[in-house]
């Protein structure tokens, strides 16, 4: 079984991703019920600490790793996985490497529930990241964009509420200077002992820091 791999051109491309994801939110769940205000990240030393215990649902989160490659999307493993196994779509933005799937695999995600968006410019990002969180049937959307500012990431914010999904935007340690109306913002930093995790920003909650393990996650 592989990842769902769908290439975004700026114009042909937008109509195919559109199509795609009429058809996931005419097949997800869109009840008037509502759903949980957070998802349990997997680590109880950081559900402990965020505000209704877990990443926020229908909002934006930034993680704005030291660099590249330090864990920073291993912390979010254990709650893709719980979304897919759930039959909830994960769509992951034009991120700087091509995801692995039997390492996936290895960590519970279910694969036939991974949609991979490549786009070319930094604008046909924003534009299916908007989209993604703005479909139901979508539970996580994790992206990588270029270029932000409040506007934007505003948008991108009404568009979680309104799809009930968590967006997950990875940005550069210097996103940690700017204002920003995401949920939740976290510095990341590797440390021997695993991953320091530095909340700046918690809506509801305070500034805090912790140092997790990936290998401490737990299983659903």
């Amino acid at each position: 079984m592989t990842a769902q791999l769908l290439h975004c051109a700026p114009h042909p491309g937008r109509d195919e991703l559109r199509l795609q994801l009429e058809r996931m939110c005419r097949s997800g769940q869109t009840g008037e019920e509502a759903g949980p205000i957070a998802l349990p990240t997997g680590f109880a030393q950081l559900d402990a600490v965020l505000p209704g215990g877990g990443w926020p649902v229908g909002a934006i989160t930034e993680l704005m790793p030291d660099a590249q490659g330090i864990g920073e999307l291993s912390l979010l493993l254990p709650a893709l996985a719980q979304l897919s196994c759930a039959g909830r779509c994960i769509v992951w933005i034009a991120p700087p490497c091509l995801p692995y799937p039997p390492a996936l695999a290895r960590h519970g995600l279910a694969l036939e529930h991974l949609l991979l968006v490549q786009a070319r410019d930094a604008q046909t990002r924003l534009w299916a990241t908007e989209q993604a969180l703005r479909c139901p049937a979508v539970g996580a959307v994790l992206a990588w964009p270029a270029a932000l500012d409040e506007r934007r990431i505003r948008r991108l914010q009404l568009a979680a509420e309104a799809g009930g999904s968590c967006g997950l935007l990875y940005r550069p340690p210097a996103a940690a200077q700017q204002p920003s109306p995401a949920a939740l913002r976290l510095r990341l930093q590797a440390l021997d002992a695993g991953l320091r995790i530095e909340i700046q920003k918690a809506r509801g909650g305070r500034a805090h820091a912790l140092v997790v393990h990936p290998a401490a996650a737990i299983c659903a």
